[in-house]
Parts: C-alpha cells; sequence; structure tokens
C-alpha cells in the first residue's frame, strides 16, 4: 500500500523515525503543544491527531492510536511498514494490579501477556511471547535512574476487554503481572514480525481492585513524567 494510507494522511518523510504513542490523540496533541519545538500536524484523519516537531533537537513524532489492539494495531502496522517507522514508544495509562503498584507509578512492559486472538494471523506452531525490544527497554530503565523515578519493570496483560464479565485479574496478579491496560500486546507483535522496536511505558491511572482512579483530565494532561522518560531516550 503507499501512503497516505485510509486512515493517515501523512505524505513519506512527514513522520520521524520514532513515534511517541498514547492511546488518546488529546495526549498526542498536548505532547506536541507543550514538548515539540516547530510541531506540524501530519494527520487528523478520524480524529487521529499526529505531529511532528523538535525535542532538544531531535526530530520525533507524536501521534494517537486509540483504545484495544484493533485500533493500535492498525497504526502501528502502518507506520512501520508504510512509513518507515522504526521505533515506537507507547505511552499510556494502565489499572494497576500487584499489590506493590500505586497510582501514578510509571510501570514499563518488558512482556505483555494477553486474552487475545491476535497472533493467530501469524499461524505459528505454538505461543508468541510479546516482548519489549530490549535497546529501548536498557535505555528507558537508565534514563528512569538518573531522574530517580519510582519505576516497576515486568509483565504486564494486555485485554480485549475493558468490562470483563471473567474477572480474571485475580489470576493474573497470581502470576505476578504488574498492571493491565488493552494496546501493548499488538504494538509488541506489529514490531516483531517489522523487524522494528517497540517499548510500551505506562502510568498506573486506576487500581481495579480498590477503584481508586485519576479522572480523564488528569489522564490527558498530567502524566508528564511518563512523557518526559519517553521523550528522553529518543536517538
Amino acid at each position: 500500500m503507499s501512503v497516505p494510507t485510509p486512515h493517515n494522511r501523512a505524505k513519506m518523510g512527514e513522520i520521524a523515525p520514532t513515534v511517541i504513542m498514547p492511546g488518546d490523540p488529546l495526549r498526542a496533541r498536548f505532547i506536541a503543544e507543550n514538548y515539540l519545538e516547530d510541531a506540524k500536524c501530519f494527520n487528523d484523519v478520524r480524529g487521529m491527531l499526529g505531529f511532528t516537531g523538535y525535542y532538544k533537537g531531535v526530530r520525533v513524532s507524536t501521534m494517537g492510536h486509540g483504545m484495544g489492539m484493533p485500533s493500535v494495531g492498525i497504526y502501528t502496522y502502518e507506520l512501520y511498514n508504510f512509513y518507515g517507522v522504526e521505533n515506537i514508544i507507547r505511552v499510556g495509562s494502565a489499572g494497576g494490579i500487584r499489590d506493590d503498584v500505586e497510582i501514578r507509578d510509571i510501570v514499563i512492559a518488558m512482556g505483555a501477556c494477553t486474552n487475545s486472538n491476535y497472533a493467530h494471523q501469524y499461524d505459528l506452531p505454538g505461543t508468541f511471547a510479546p516482548i519489549a525490544s530490549y535497546s529501548l527497554l536498557e535505555r528507558a530503565v537508565n534514563m528512569a535512574r538518573k531522574k530517580d523515578l519510582n519505576i516497576k519493570v515486568g509483565n504486564i496483560f494486555t485485554s480485549d476487554t475493558f468490562y470483563d464479565d471473567s474477572e480474571s485479574l485475580g489470576k493474573w496478579k497470581k502470576m505476578g503481572v504488574l498492571a493491565v491496560e488493552m494496546e501493548a500486546a499488538a504494538l509488541y507483535m506489529n514490531a516483531a514480525r517489522a523487524g522494528k522496536n517497540a517499548l510500551c511505558i505506562c502510568t498506573i491511572s486506576d487500581l481495579p481492585f480498590t477503584g481508586e482512579a485519576c479522572t480523564s483530565e488528569e489522564r490527558q494532561t498530567t502524566f508528564t513524567q511518563m512523557i518526559e522518560l519517553a521523550l528522553g531516550i529518543v536517538e
């Protein structure tokens, strides 16, 4: 497929090799307006805003990816395979599962368990384990240490359902899973298939077992430590 795509009006060259991707397109606009110099909008199709600018002299893009694996799967597939993007760093929100995970903690996803059938498309003779790219993971952990951030690194759970009748989170908690979100596994699989790099960094926005939660406005505009961590590892 040639660019633009049905979901992205950008022309070749308008998107940087590294894209910072929140789920919320308004958070992408927040990143562009507050962190990037000379930011220009390259996409507004379906309201999925994307911008390219400069962070401390390094060209970088930011774009929303929507909610769920089908949505992030489409946008990241096109970025990797049609626009020549090399690195995608998801900056999202997640629900804390493990007892030592608290509101506003930063979780870096080394791996992403999932209940999704997304990997079925590859017709693999077994179960694929979606993992982060080590180069990005290592840089993020080192940068977090320099910034003295409260991070946790480990396994997360990418769920296809937000409202889940099976009430399965307790079982994932028994396996030491840190948090639940809805996109990382698809991102990691797309990166693996394309031979590209991916990392998911999440801020804990809610605790499903206690009901404690941030507001939607707080999710959109206050997760700045996570954003600055992601931007800080762009090369």
